[in-house]
C-alpha cells in the first residue's frame, strides 16, 4: 500500500519579503549610523540633553493634536484628515488678538493673563471650525461608505487651508515675543518649560474628563458601540460633537504652543504638524488616549536627536533639515512592524 507523506507547504508572500526586506535595511542604517555617531563622540552630554528637553517639548505639542485624531477615529472610524488645519485655524486667527495685545503694551504687562487669554481663544476658534466640519461635511455622511468620509476629509482640508488664505493672506505672520519666556531656568529655555507643562496639563485635564465625567462615559460608550450606546440613551450626534469639540480645543491650545516655539504661522502650517501627529496616533495606537500621547512624546524626542543620532553618523549633509524624514520613515516602520502601534487598538481587539 502506498503510502502518502504529508509535505509542508510553504507558501512565501514576495510582497511581505519585500516590504521586511525594506524594514531591515532602514533599521540596520538607523543602528549603523547610531553606533557611528556615538563612537565619534560628535556632540556633549549637554547637546544630547537639550536635543531630549526639545524634543520633550515639540513631542507634547504632537501629542495634543494626535489626541483630535485618535478619539474621532475612536467614535468614527475615521481618519479626520482636516484635524491639521483645525490646529492652524486656531494659531493662524490667534496671531492677530497676540498682535493687538503686544501693540497696547498688554502682553509685557500681563504676560501669564495674556497667555491664558491667548490659549483660550485660540481653542475657541478651533473648536467652532471643528464643529462646522462636522456638522456640514462628516454628519451627513455618518452611514456612508468608509471611503466617502475619508475623501470629504480631504476635501475639507484643502478647502480650510485655501480659506484661510483668503481671509489672513498667504504670508508668514511672526508671533510677537513674550517676555515672559525670554532666558533660561537651569539652563532650559522657559519657553520650552511652558510648553510642555501647558501640554501635560491639558492631557491631564483631557484624561479626567474622559475617565470621571459623564460627557467622557458617553464618549467611551459611543467608542465601544454607537447603536448600543443609542439604545442606552446616549444622544450619540450630540456625543459625536462634542468629541470634535474636544480634539479641537486641544488642537488649538497646541496651534498657541508652537507658535511660541516657533514663532511663525501661516495657512500652510497645520499639514505637516498634522500628519505628524497621525503619526504619532498610529505610533501609539490610533483609537488609544495613552498611546496617542505617548507615541508624540516619542516622535518628538526620536524627531529631534535622530538627525543628531543617526543621520550624522550616515555621513548626510545638513542632517538637521531633514527631520521631517525621520518622522515619516518611523511611520513606514510602524506600518511594516507593529501596524497595531505601541499600545495596540483596544476598541478593535475587542469588537473583534
Amino acid at each position: 500500500m502506498a503510502t502518502t507523506l504529508a509535505r509542508p507547504r510553504w507558501r512565501i508572500d514576495v510582497t511581505q519579503l519585500i516590504v521586511w526586506t525594506i524594514g531591515g535595511i532602514l533599521l540596520a542604517l538607523i543602528v549603523i549610523g547610531s553606533i557611528s555617531t556615538l563612537a565619534a563622540g560628535r556632540y556633549t552630554r549637554e547637546q544630547w540633553l537639550d536635543f531630549i528637553i526639545f524634543g520633550l517639548a515639540q513631542g507634547g505639542i504632537y501629542a495634543l493634536i494626535a489626541l483630535g485624531y485618535t478619539m474621532v477615529y475612536g467614535v468614527l472610524r475615521l481618519i479626520n484628515f482636516a484635524h491639521g488645519e483645525v490646529f492652524m485655524s486656531g494659531a493662524f486667527t490667534t496671531y492677530f488678538l497676540a498682535d493687538a495685545l503686544a501693540r497696547r503694551g498688554v502682553l509685557n504687562s500681563y504676560p501669564l493673563l495674556s497667555l491664558v487669554a491667548l490659549l483660550l481663544f485660540s481653542a475657541l476658534i478651533s473648536t467652532m471650525v471643528a464643529l462646522a466640519v462636522e456638522r456640514v461635511a462628516y454628519r451627513p455622511l455618518r452611514r456612508a461608505p468608509r471611503l466617502v468620509p475619508l475623501i470629504t476629509a480631504i476635501g475639507a482640508s484643502f478647502f480650510l487651508q485655501y480659506t484661510f488664505r483668503g481671509l489672513y493672506g498667504s504670508g508668514v505672520k511672526v508671533y510677537p515675543p513674550v517676555p515672559l519666556l525670554d532666558g533660561t531656568v537651569f539652563g532650559i529655555q522657559r519657553s520650552l518649560i511652558v510648553v510642555f507643562v501647558c501640554a501635560l496639563i491639558m492631557l491631564g485635564l483631557l484624561y479626567m474628563l474622559i475617565q470621571f465625567t459623564k460627557t467622557g462615559r458617553a464618549i467611551r460608550a459611543v467608542s465601544e458601540d454607537l447603536e448600543t450606546a443609542a439604545l442606552m440613551g446616549v444622544d450619540v450626534d450630540r456625543t459625536i460633537a462634542t468629541t470634535f469639540a474636544v480634539g479641537a480645543a486641544m488642537a488649538g491650545v497646541a496651534g498657541v504652543l508652537y507658535a511660541l516655539v516657533f514663532r511663525q504661522v501661516q495657512f500652510y502650517m497645520g499639514f505637516v504638524p498634522g500628519i505628524k501627529a497621525f503619526t504619532a496616533a498610529v505610533l501609539g495606537g490610533i483609537g488609544n488616549l495613552p498611546g496617542a500621547a505617548l507615541g508624540g512624546l516619542f516622535l518628538g524626542v526620536f524627531e529631534s536627536i535622530g538627525p543628531s543620532l543617526f543621520l550624522d553618523g550616515l555621513g548626510i549633509r545638513a542632517a538637521h533639515q531633514m527631520k521631517d524624514v525621520i518622522a515619516f520613515t518611523m511611520l513606514v516602520l510602524i506600518l511594516i512592524f507593529r501596524p497595531t502601534g505601541i499600545l495596540g487598538e483596544r476598541l478593535a481587539t475587542k469588537r473583534a
